[in-house]
């Protein structure tokens, strides 16, 4: 039974938060943070499970220190600390928690190579069905075991619930700590760990830099050929080399395919960046605000805007972003009007989020349609057709702005193009803590605690550009937000009001949200485009209906029809 204090808990999804719900109803709240905290860090995108971490933490007697991930793995903790040290310039505290993170990942990889040595397995064929001879047999079953344990490096670079290991993750231990020991004076450790990280990237050219200038502080009593690579490093590599020429040689002969799991740096992927220390430019991993996220695409913005009357606002580095633009004008007062008019007809709760009317946040009521869905009633005259229409031009003047404004060297299409509507529920306003979206990135899952964006499913990984259009700006608060990856620092915040566009890139260098609205009953309105390489179906059947109505429009203006004569 709900104990008096806390009644009953706020709406969760099973089952993947079953152990959250249960710790709930048995009034163990500090357990039920743990297993929500624990859902929320493998699951950064949902939404639901924010909330819920958001309502708890506001009651009586949770902390932040509860918050306690119960998946977490020692060695990726210790790093994400050594970091934090690192970039707070506490270099002594941090080549503690580096160290301590390497001798953790060596220890989690031996317990993983001999997890690997167990029964054969048999995805690829029936059991019954296995005829290999003896030796044929030992040498798949061997082979099997030295594939697993060579996927070990991959499986300690993952954090648990993602699919994609951090990049470079036990090189960059020995890059943040060559530098950590220089900028404490211990220069034979430094040269060590330099060396050690040339051991993977042999042609970093900081790096190399680096070792030179290490060795040139080398008092005369120590000589710079008798100090080698770190010892823990060089077996591992040692080893990691044997085993990838073995499964090579046996992916020839047993006729396998295998991607190796540690890869060169590539020229565009190089982590370190030069930071000027006592007149000495020694390079290091950038300090300070952590770099973007990489785009594989040229950068480029401040193309023409196309249509008269638009009015150009800011632009990346005023937003003190990358790929940003803010513009003006883009919809009249009338178009604003009309939209809100022909909206009021087809709107509907919860559409895109297979009907849940409060998707982002218990606060809100939400609304939505499709420009299909316009089309189709303006067609059926459920709406005024001319409505509908504007709907679809003016998503198509916000994707001709985009491309000639950003400079892009190939055409736009629709991923998705909704007409949103958020309202503020009464008797749910006071004391509101949460946004109204939470923040995010439009093609990758962001991960604020690794500082990473990952570009997996179930995020929009084939979106490459993003539009939010607004309609109106008769309410308080919404202001449309972007923050660095921890998605808390705000780097812009933009009071929305009709005919005011935003658009940015879609991936994690645009972490973004809205701010709650401030009254009961307040509505925010906007057309929201989210664009990539290829047009989706419902744009393609969207495009037809056009066609259409065109087609039925100039064969009206050939027969030179009286609309009156109709009647």
């Amino acid at each position: 039974m709900p104990s008096p204090n806390h009644p009953f808990p706020p709406p969760i999804s099973p089952p993947a938060t079953l152990s959250f719900f249960l710790e709930f109803s048995l009034n163990q709240l500090e357990k039920a943070v743990e297993a929500a905290h624990t859902f929320f860090m493998a699951n950064p995108e949902h939404m639901e499970m924010q909330q819920n971490i958001e309502n708890y933490r506001t009651m009586a007697g949770v902390e932040a220190l509860q918050l306690v991930d119960l998946e977490a793995r020692p060695h990726l903790e210790s790093y994400s600390a050594g970091v934090k040290h690192y970039e707070a310039d506490d270099f002594e505290l941090a080549i503690k928690y580096f160290e301590q993170a390497l001798r953790e990942y060596f220890s989690e990889d031996t317990e993983c190579r001999a997890l690997c040595e167990g029964p054969q397995r048999f995805e690829e064929y029936e059991y019954l069905g296995y005829k290999a001879g003896l030796y044929e047999a030992i040498a798949d079953h061997y082979m099997q075991v030295l594939v697993c344990q060579h996927e070990c490096v991959r499986e300690l670079a993952t954090r648990p619930g993602r699919l994609s290991p951090i990049e470079n993750f036990l090189p960059l231990h020995y890059d943040y700590l060559q530098f950590a020991y220089y900028r404490v004076g211990e220069y034979v450790k430094a040269l060590e760990c330099a060396k050690a990280y040339l051991l993977l990237h042999p042609d970093d050219e900081d790096v190399l830099d680096n070792v030179d200038y290490y060795e040139s502080l080398l008092d005369d009593s120590s000589d710079p050929a008798s100090i080698e690579a770190r010892e823990d490093l060089a077996m591992f590599v040692k080893r990691h080399k044997m085993e990838s020429e073995l499964i090579k040689s046996a992916a020839e002969g047993l006729g396998f395919s295998y991607t190796e799991p540690v890869r060169a740096k590539r020229e565009e992927e190089m982590v370190p960046s030069g930071v000027n220390v006592e007149g000495a430019e020694v390079h290091g991993l950038s300090m300070g605000k952590k770099s973007s996220p990489k785009i594989d695409r040229d950068l480029r913005e401040g193309g023409p805007l196309l249509y008269e009357n638009i009015t150009f606002v800011y632009n990346s580095e005023q937003l003190n972003g990358t790929q940003r633009v803010l513009l003006d004008n883009v919809l009249s007062e009338e178009q604003c009007r009309e939209l809100h008019s022909v909206a009021s007809g087809i709107m509907l709760v919860g559409d895109g989020y297979r009907g849940k009317t409060s998707p982002h946040t218990p606060n809100e009521k939400f609304e939505g349609a499709t420009v299909l869905k316009a089309l189709k009633f303006g067609y059926e005259g459920r709406v005024p057709l001319k409505s509908a229409r504007l709907f679809y031009d003016i998503s198509e003047k916000a994707r001709k702005i985009v491309e000639s404004y950003f400079m892009l060297n190939s055409t736009l299409y629709f991923s998705y193009t909704h007409m949103v509507c958020r309202t503020a529920l009464s008797g749910q306003q006071d004391r509101r803590t949460d946004l109204s979206h939470p923040i995010h990135a439009d093609n990758c899952l962001l991960d604020p605690e690794a500082n990473e964006c990952w570009k997996e499913p179930p995020a929009y990984t084939f979106r490459d550009y993003s539009a939010l259009l607004y309609m109106n700006d008769d309410f308080e608060g919404g202001e449309f937000i972007f923050t660095e990856m921890d998605a808390k620092t705000v780097t812009a915040s933009i009071k929305p009001k009709c005919g005011r566009m935003i658009s940015f890139s879609s991936g994690g260098e645009n972490p973004h949200g809205v701010k709650s609205s401030d009254k009961e009953g307040e509505r925010t309105w906007k057309v929201g485009d989210a664009m990539w390489r290829e047009n989706n179906w419902e744009r393609i059947q969207a495009d037809e209906v056009i066609a259409i109505l065109d087609r039925e429009q100039q064969g009206k203006h050939e027969l030179n029809i009286n609309p009156k004569d109709e009647l």
